[in-house]
């Protein structure tokens, strides 16, 4: 299995031959390269930092999401409907032959006077691993995961409540997503709180440069 980090919170996980990208959006500066042949697209909420129509139209793969981004796609991007599969929490797919679990109902709570948007993570099962992107959520899968894709930085979280989330899924290696909201400085002290407190569990915590693998 092969991870790639494209920024923010678009990650491309390959096995055995076929790629699967999740959340290609605005803050990704290559979106086009991270979904170049990639065999299907998973988008976990309707953020804009998530999906952009021009990521989804830079490949011709399915793209599979819930009805809240089906519903923005259909406004924004009526061409790419006919490619779209809408999944909702709990559903078990098979995408491009990689079992995938939908997780999940809700965004994390922004502000109590906004919308509360909908937002399902993903769970791959890649052979004998299994990789977690739970999307701007910190609801984990209720079962083992070998590497989760843990946000890190927004406007809706507390690092502590990162660095709890990533506990409590006690994946044994955390790769750092949705971490383009703050300053390299920022992010720097992001790293030392994670990979104290996960280390301290036994646990790897990494954060990767655009482009780089796990």
């Amino acid at each position: 299995m092969r991870i790639t980090k494209f920024g923010h919170s678009c990650v491309r996980v390959e096995h055995d031959g076929t790629a699967l990208v999740l959340d290609p959006g605005a803050f990704t500066p290559d979106a086009p390269a991270a979904v170049d042949g990639a065999a299907g697209v998973l988008v976990t909420h309707e953020h804009p930092d998530h999906w952009t129509p021009e990521a989804l139209r830079a490949a011709d793969a399915p793209i599979w999401t819930i009805a809240a981004v089906a519903a923005r796609i259909g406004e924004q991007a009526p061409d790419l409907l006919e490619r779209v599969t809408v999944v909702a929490p709990g559903d078990s797919l098979d995408v491009a032959g990689v079992p995938v679990r939908v997780v999940g109902e809700k965004h994390a709570v922004i502000h109590p006077d906004l919308p509360h948007f909908d937002n399902s993570g993903y769970l791959l099962t890649c052979g004998s691993e299994r990789v977690f992107h739970p999307g701007d959520a910190l609801t984990g899968p209720g079962e083992p995961v070998d590497v989760l894709l843990a946000p890190v930085c927004a406007p809706w979280m507390a690092i502590a409540e990162g660095i709890e989330f990533a506990r409590s899924v006690a994946a044994p290696r955390t790769l750092a997503i949705h971490d383009k909201v703050y300053s390299d400085l920022a992010l720097g002290i992001v790293d030392q709180h994670f990979g104290r407190f996960l280390g301290a569990d036994g646990l790897e915590f990494v954060r990767r440069a655009d482009g780089a693998d796990l």
